[in-house]
């Protein structure tokens, strides 16, 4: 019965709240009353957000009239912000690349999520409503990231994507590494300086690919998934997203991105505090996974509580990330605030956690901020974003409310410890109803 449970639970729970009732494609729904971040503009005291099905249609102050027909929601004495977005991620057991080579640009993220994790359950509990899932950094390129909406419902991947096309469209970045992670036993480089020399070698070859391909008067009879992808970073259709710690790594990596042209975040960054003017020089954003207790790696030994502060005087672009297990991610709010204790500004922090991230995914024209035309995603909060004592209430993506405190269901995977599965007495009874009738 227990192995029954722990297979048939998790998709169990997803159709009933797939089930619960939700806001129709047409509805209008007006939330009134509580201190608004729009992010785009200051904060709006009694704040209002119109929302016509999953689409925000107004934002403003309380003289925003409430359409006729529309289903008004009291948020007075609460926060509403921007659903978080977090740019490194590896909730849903994402995999990538394998022993085999340190180089696999053809390998993809998307085909291996598992849509039913619980760890998805403690993103929502934690304010986010999208995500750029990896693969693991234990390659020079261990393959293509995917960007994902975290919708209510949903069956597979595919009703999570921001692509239209999982075939043939972009729907992710490309993960690469350098640093200790990649460095083993061969055909892995056993250097940094192999590492790098591997790498360079791969783009040359991409670029030849491409421009063969432009010299060609009939398109080839076969395709190279590896070289598509990799003409697709070069094109800049593809942001790389690059996991480098120590200031020497941070500098090839803006050495490889000026001789190829390619697009790159910095992942985690760690020691980029040490080369703020030149990262600032390059345009080059930094994706910073917070570390409040530092130790148990060589290469973040340097780390700074200081480094959103310094970043952001240098004028770097900086977003938070939870790289899920590093940060849980019911606690990114908590990186941000920890930033904001060590220097950084308010603002700049919650942009860090909001349209910073977006532009480094590509999806700032949809998420990001509380603008018209934007995806109704967003957070209630309890209290100010950066307090210790404030709590995530509602997660709300496209006008549906997808996590609520207030539900026990729900409440589970925002209090519950590192497995927060559990068996509920409603999970339960749907799991006995199903096999019985299995038995009949």
């Amino acid at each position: 019965m227990q192995s029954h449970l722990r297979i048939l639970l998790p998709a169990l729970a997803l159709a009933a709240f797939a089930a619960a009732p939700s806001a129709a494609q047409d509805e209008v729904q007006v939330f009134r009353g509580a201190t608004v971040l729009p992010i785009a503009g200051p904060a709006i005291e009694s704040g209002v957000v119109v929302v016509r099905g999953g689409t925000i249609v107004e934002v403003g102050g309380p003289d925003v009239a409430t359409p006729e027909g529309a289903v008004e929601h009291d948020l007075t004495g609460r926060v509403l912000l921007p659903g978080l977005v977090d740019s490194h991620s590896h909730v849903g057991s994402a995999s990538g690349g394998d022993g085999s080579s340190p180089l696999h640009p053809d390998v993809r993220a998307l085909d291996s999520i598992d849509i039913l994790s619980d760890s998805f359950w403690r993103a929502r509990a934690g304010g986010i409503t999208t995500v750029n899932v990896m693969p693991g950094s234990g390659h020079l390129l261990s393959g293509q990231t995917v960007y994902l909406k975290l919708r209510d419902g949903g069956r597979t991947v595919e009703d999570w994507l921001f692509c239209d096309d999982p075939v043939a469209g972009i729907c992710g970045g490309m993960k690469m590494a350098n640093g200790t992670n990649p460095m083993r036993n061969p055909p892995f480089p056993g250097t940094r300086a192999r590492s790098a020399a591997l790498v360079r070698g791969l783009y040359h070859e991409a670029h030849a690919w491409v421009e063969r391909r432009r010299a060609e008067d009939e398109p080839p009879a076969g395709r190279d998934m590896r070289m598509e992808a990799l003409a697709e970073v070069l094109a800049g259709d593809r942001i790389v997203q690059y996991h480098t710690h120590r200031h020497n790594d941070i500098a090839t990596v803006l050495r490889l991105r000026d001789e190829f042209g390619f697009r790159v975040v910095l992942q985690h960054g760690t020691e980029a505090w040490k080369l703020a003017d030149e990262i600032a020089a390059a345009g080059v954003p930094v994706s910073i996974t917070f570390i409040d207790a530092p130790g148990g790696k060589e290469e973040a030994l340097d780390w700074s509580l200081e480094i959103g502060a310094i970043l952001e005087r240098a004028g770097v672009e900086v977003a938070f990330n939870t790289d899920d297990f590093i940060t849980d991610s019911r606690l990114l709010l908590r990186s941000a605030a920890l930033a904001v204790r060590n220097g950084m500004s308010r603002d700049a922090a919650l942009r860090a956690l909001t349209i910073v991230p977006a532009r480094m995914l590509d999806v700032e024209d949809r998420v990001g901020s509380l603008e018209a035309g934007k995806d109704a995603d967003f957070a209630v909060l309890s209290g100010d974003p950066f307090s210790v004592y404030t709590k995530v209430e509602q997660t709300w993506v496209e006008g549906r409310l997808i996590y609520d405190r207030s539900d026990p269901e729900h409440r589970r995977y925002a209090v519950g410890g590192h497995d927060v599965y559990r068996t509920s007495a409603a999970e339960e009874e749907a799991l006995r109803r199903l096999l019985e009738g299995e038995a009949r």
